[in-house]
């Protein structure tokens, strides 16, 4: 498949168009109010492709809910527009021990409903996350066994064996910190129909699959937001998203796909903004059977693919080229790590040496949402005599399949995207190169050895170091097929001030309608 390349990353940039930071962006020096001389806008109203599952922070796990839960509730640490980890209602940490983090809060932050938010209430909220019958889907938390107070402003989390990366799990879902006294007395039924958190906005009300409407919070601890109230409209959509963008029905359209994000054109008053995003997407190859056990062939499907011709002619160049699994953004990619050369001669004569000349045929599994970028890769790989046959399934048939404890059940092949939100390597690795992991398709013993090399020292040279040895080894062994990270697209009004970081999600509190 080819799409017409146009002009769609001369329309915006991210110096130009500014998106706006997941989390609080707690730990800026500046508020969010208004500056000097403008006034605050009425409303922000932004697009979202599907609702939010449910408004109980430690009961979803899906980007969907936080975008608009983020806005509510706050987290312990933050990702900054720059990427780095900084405070949230964590002023500061330290290791204490191998297994244990201190955690230091700020002092005078309350929930939207005046009750305080000290170290109880951030004990509290990880012993609710953590525990089996909160049936929690946020698993970033796993090696948590304790949360203990200290004094009011300072908490220790306690893991079972070392988590280096702790902190890092705390930026997003894991760190998200609830009102004990509002759970016990309301009800969590109640607590996941009116949320109540410490953001910068208070919640006002939800029409399922309509909008959710959120208003500044006025006590804001880091300023109130420069935007009186915001709403999230779901538009599934989005021709109807870009048409509502157009008639002044809403301000950002989230999501965007580049050939959604191509329909805009050249349109005055919009633009499309791009941004560097950390989700990473690969071909998971089962390596325990058929062809695909032998890695000449895996190392001859990747040379057989034209990664940078997919990312220009499917993905419109919105996408930048990963030489494995790792995100350039994550601690641990190492950028001497060089990616499979495009080569379709070396590619014949690897499946020739592994007895493959005359090629094969297995199915490939993809969502239908990832049909155009499949079936170029299928393209791509008959060039060189081997058949996948793409085999489409619905959004949430592929995902059941995905996370089932079926390695098997998509396939000798499938498409998956990995979003490593910690933004270290480990999150990108987790679940899919140990052998004894869900996603796993690949054994081998020296990789299991890294990982938990890098899972479990609190050293970051030793870490990196890791990192790297199981880089090299990825490139050599081949368990999947390499191919890029994404970039972000949002459709904005011109009137728009915001600014995204790699995680891209919908944090508002900075938002400014000029």
């Amino acid at each position: 498949m080819t799409i017409a390349r146009r002009d769609l990353f001369r329309m915006g940039g991210l110096a130009a168009a500014g998106l706006a930071a997941p989390g609080l962006l707690a730990a800026c020096a500046s508020t969010s109010s208004p500056a000097s001389g403008e006034k605050a806008a009425a409303a922000l109203r932004v697009s979202l492709a599907s609702d939010a599952t449910t408004l109980d922070p430690q009961k979803q796990g899906d980007l969907s809910s936080m975008n608009v839960l983020i806005n509510v509730f706050d987290t312990i640490t933050v990702r900054d527009t720059d990427d780095k980890l900084v405070g949230g209602l964590a002023e500061r940490w330290e290791s204490v021990d191998p297994r244990t983090w201190r955690f230091h809060l700020r002092q005078g932050v309350t929930f939207h409903n005046g009750e305080p938010c000290d170290a109880a209430a951030v004990a509290y909220s990880i012993e609710r996350l953590i525990d089996p019958a909160t049936r929690s889907p946020i698993v970033e938390l796993r090696l948590v066994t304790k949360a203990k107070v200290v004094d009011d402003r300072t908490v220790d989390l306690i893991t079972k064996e070392p988590d280096p990366i702790l902190p890092a799990k705390l930026s997003l879902f894991g760190g998200v910190v609830v009102p004990p006294k509002y759970i016990k007395e309301k009800g969590e039924q109640a607590f996941a129909e009116h949320p109540v958190g410490t953001g910068p906005f208070t919640f006002e009300s939800w029409q399922r699959d309509s909008q959710i409407t959120l208003k500044a919070n006025p006590g804001y601890w880091n300023g109130k937001p420069a935007v009186e109230q915001l709403t999230f409209r779901v538009m599934p959509d989005p021709s109807s998203s870009l048409a509502a963008l157009q008639s002044g029905e809403v301000d950002v359209v989230t999501g965007l796909t580049p050939d959604a994000a191509d329909q805009l054109g050249d349109a005055p008053g919009f633009k499309v903004v791009t941004a560097p995003g950390v989700r990473t997407f690969f071909v998971s190859l089962d390596t325990t059977e058929g062809p695909l056990k032998d890695k000449r062939v895996r190392q001859a499907l990747n040379h057989a693919l034209d990664v940078p011709t997919l990312i220009k002619s499917v993905l419109n160049g919105a996408a930048e080229r990963t030489p494995t699994l790792i995100p350039r953004q994550a601690f641990g990619f190492d950028p001497a790590i060089q990616p499979f050369a495009h080569d379709l001669a070396k590619a014949k004569s690897l499946l020739a040496e592994a007895g493959q000349s005359g090629g094969f045929s297995l199915k490939m599994s993809a969502s239908t949402a990832d049909k155009d970028i499949a079936q170029a890769i299928s393209g791509q790989l008959a060039a060189v005599g081997v058949k996948a046959e793409v085999s489409l399934l619905d959004p949430a048939t592929f995902k059941g399949r995905l996370v089932s404890d079926n390695k098997k059940a998509l396939g000798a092949m499938y498409y998956v995207g990995n979003s490593g939100w910690t933004m270290d390597a480990s999150s990108n690795l987790q679940s899919f190169v140990r052998h004894d992991r869900r996603q796993s398709r690949w054994d081998n013993s020296r990789a299991d050895e890294l990982i938990d090399k890098e899972e479990q020292s609190v050293d970051p040279e030793t870490r990196r170091k890791a990192f790297t040895e199981l880089q090299n080894l990825l490139i050599d062994e081949a368990p999947f097929l390499y191919l890029y990270q994404v970039s972000i697209l949002y459709a904005v009004s011109d009137k728009v001030r915001w600014k995204t970081n790699a995680n891209g999600t919908l944090a508002m509190a900075s938002a400014k309608l000029a």
